[in-house]
């Protein structure tokens, strides 16, 4: 095991130590489903903060967002509700899911089989609820 190794092992055990100090409950806490209580944007306002206001000529917030998933996807999905919310934001932006499950695909390249396999399984979990949505 590397030096690295320790001093990470170390800080989590710490950090792990400092939950069960300050509340027990929170060692078991699970954050699934804090990423619906978030609403979508409106493309218009999207476009307002993440397209158009700084740079009028440059990425369009549908763009911007796909790139963000992919970067997401390399780095493995860590964070699901921050990458579903990610989803249904490009949706809203105007992306189709097969954008979506492109740039997924696209990030196999670079983050591996693993990372690619998890983040397609939250984007497809997104695309369940928005069908039962539309039925």
């Amino acid at each position: 095991m590397s030096d690295y190794s320790k001093i990470f092992e170390q800080m989590m055990e710490q950090g792990q130590q400092m939950v069960r100090a300050f509340n027990p409950a929170l060692e078991q806490f699970k954050a699934s489903g804090f990423d619906k209580m978030m609403p979508t944007m409106p493309k218009d306002f999207m476009e307002m903060v993440w397209g158009n206001a700084f740079n009028k000529d440059g990425l369009d917030a549908k763009t911007r967002l796909l790139t963000m998933l992919a970067g997401m996807t390399v780095q493995g999905a860590p964070v699901e509700p921050m990458f579903k919310t990610t989803v249904r934001h490009a949706i809203e932006a105007g992306a189709s899911e097969k954008e979506i499950a492109e740039v997924v695909y696209q990030m196999s390249m670079l983050g591996g089989l693993p990372a690619m396999t998890r983040a397609l399984g939250f984007a497809q979990e997104v695309f369940a609820e928005n069908a039962e949505d539309d039925a």
